[in-house]
């Protein structure tokens, strides 16, 4: 979602200029893997997470986790994404749910997308790539198939333990009406990425009402020792709204 100014390929000359050591993104796919693995290498950063295929994102698609009879598309895909993170030396997928199909129960689309999860985390694992999920609010994504933290938490324990972990992004939360930082530190166990954007308008942090002052040292107060993404829409251009991260950076 940051520089958008720039080509693909371009954007991770841009990210590394600007200080960022690491970055995520959508997908990769239209491109080789041998090509954007090169790009983040001439860059010197780390490709951190980047999410399972979705299918035609133009035309509304977002995976097909939950999607009953669509068990091969999935598997497909996942082996595609492992492809390409073993290229890109990636050691964490976003596994997308896709959007619930009409006439399909969301009680049959939550079991398919715990039996796809349950397949994905043990044959990530095998690769050593880390498997995560993530709750998307309904505004934003109408009729994803997993739209809260209540339902993220069932999906978890009925899936397993096992290398399935929580991407837990505070937008999204927000825009769900959730407690960000007591979740947070109740779920710090099963968290495995974070993500940032203020509400509403998703864009940088204290350009909103969400304080992330307190956010940020909930985060630091916890030990949490992965990665923050910052997920959100520049305002005014990317590198000139990266003031919340360069004030960060010179605190003690």
């Amino acid at each position: 979602m940051l520089y958008p100014e720039h080509g693909f390929i371009e954007r991770f000359g841009a990210a590394a200029a600007d200080g960022f050591r690491g970055v995520e993104f959508v997908s990769p796919y239209e491109y080789g893997a041998a090509e954007v693995a090169g790009a983040a290498r001439a860059a010197g950063i780390e490709i951190v997470l980047f999410n399972s295929p979705t299918g035609d994102w133009a035309k509304g698609e977002r995976g097909s986790a939950c999607q009953p009879g669509r068990e091969d598309v999935f598997r497909e895909g996942i082996e595609t994404a492992i492809d390409y993170a073993q290229v890109m030396r990636c050691p964490r997928l976003h596994i997308m749910a896709g959007i619930v199909p009409d006439g399909v129960s969301a009680a049959a689309a939550e079991a398919c997308l715990v039996d796809n999860l349950r397949w994905a985390a043990a044959r990530l694992a095998e690769t050593g790539i880390a498997a995560l999920i993530e709750p998307i609010n309904p505004v934003d994504m109408p009729g994803y198939g997993l739209n809260s933290l209540a339902q993220a938490e069932r999906v978890l324990a009925a899936a397993g333990p096992e290398n399935l972990w929580l991407q837990y992004d505070f937008y999204h939360m927000a825009m769900m009406g959730e407690a960000l930082v007591e979740n947070f530190e109740r779920l710090l166990p099963r968290i495995g990425h974070v993500q940032i954007a203020d509400m509403p308008g998703r864009h940088e942090p204290g350009t909103g009402r969400l304080d992330y002052a307190g956010v940020f040292t909930a985060v630091e107060r916890s030990g949490y020792g992965g990665w923050i993404g910052a997920e959100y829409r520049p305002n005014a251009g990317t590198s000139q709204g990266l003031g919340w991260m360069h004030a960060l950076r010179k605190q003690p």
